[in-house]
């Protein structure tokens, strides 16, 4: 499993003209199963992306594909980890 900090490197106005492609990517890698949660940072420096993924090849080619990237908007930390504790039920149900 990933996490993938980004950092915002240009002002919020120009993140703000590519925040719909970026929500767009977001959606596209829900629906193939590669994110699990993300939102922005607080306060709004960034974002945040919890994904899974068979390797850091995969994240990278991921990650490449976002308009935030793609446009020089963010850096991204990527942080891999295995996780040995978890709530049942899914995550996506406890943020309801």
């Amino acid at each position: 499993m990933f996490i993938a900090i980004l950092t915002y490197k240009k002002p919020l106005e120009d993140v703000d003209r590519f925040l719909q492609a970026h929500r767009e990517y977001l959606a596209e890698h829900y629906d193939a199963g590669d994110f699990i949660a993300s939102g922005p940072q607080t306060p709004r420096v960034g974002g945040v992306i919890l994904m899974k993924a068979e390797s850091r090849a995969v994240v990278d080619s991921i990650i490449e594909q976002d308009p935030f990237n793609i446009n020089g908007i963010a850096d991204y930390r990527i942080v891999e980890f295995t996780p040995t504790m978890f709530v049942e039920p899914s995550l996506s149900d406890i943020l309801k």
